[in-house]
């Protein structure tokens, strides 16, 4: 997944970004209101954890500017206020989930990925396409009955297409989705990340719909 942290506590925000780091995540965060109204307006990310209390712009506005213009990320309230009534005013605001600090990493680890997979369309948390299975908690996938070992990129690859399945996506968007912001890539890594997928699984895992992307084919 690709994940926008925004909270103005540094301790906090490098906290939370390293615990969803070691999950497999790709996070960015942000500190300031301006800032992370910008980025949630103009980069693509699967869910955001949004911190009430920031300088520049306060939380509830963010969510408000953002579900103004249409933006449907999946939107997770971390925060200190947790009376029935700041649930209720995020929420309606909103919000998908709002949870309290202090608070438990898994949690909110299972809170975020039950926020994507509903927005996908999704009731399980494993995804299945054919014979083809993926389990995002323990980072695992199987293809006719046998476990495929695959390396972290190979995974958020596969992972993020499989979520998409049946959609192109094209290979700005499937870099943003697997790599670090700061990485220094050439120009056919994505191919070289798929190419290596299709040897360990199948050839037809993944379709390259030339000029456009990659996609991986639906059940139907």
């Amino acid at each position: 997944m690709r994940l926008l942290v925004i909270e103005d506590d540094p301790a906090l925000r490098d906290d939370l970004t390293r615990v969803l780091s070691q999950h497999g995540d790709v996070v960015e965060s942000s500190g300031d209101g301006h800032e992370a109204l910008f980025l949630g307006q103009t980069e693509p990310w699967d869910a955001i954890v949004l911190d009430l209390n920031l300088p520049g712009i306060d939380g509830l506005s963010i969510l408000k500017e953002l579900r103004q213009n249409e933006i449907t990320t999946p939107i997770l309230i971390l925060s200190a206020r947790d009376t029935w009534k700041d649930v209720v005013t995020g929420l309606r605001g909103g919000a998908d989930d709002y949870m309290a600090k202090p608070f438990a990493p898994e949690e909110l680890l299972a809170r975020i990925e039950a926020l994507v997979r509903r927005s996908s369309g999704r009731a399980q948390a494993e995804i299945t396409i054919g014979e083809l299975s993926i389990d995002p908690a323990r980072k695992s996938v199987s293809f006719k009955g046998r476990d495929v070992p695959l390396t972290a990129f190979e995974f958020r690859a596969l992972e993020y297409l499989s979520r998409n399945a049946g959609m192109v996506i094209n290979q700005e968007t499937l870099i943003q989705h697997i790599y670090a912001q700061d990485m220094d890539l050439n120009s056919n890594v994505i191919e070289v990340l798929v190419a290596r997928i299709r040897k360990k699984i199948a050839p037809d895992i993944i379709k390259t719909i030339r000029g456009h992307g990659y996609s991986v084919p639906t059940n139907e």
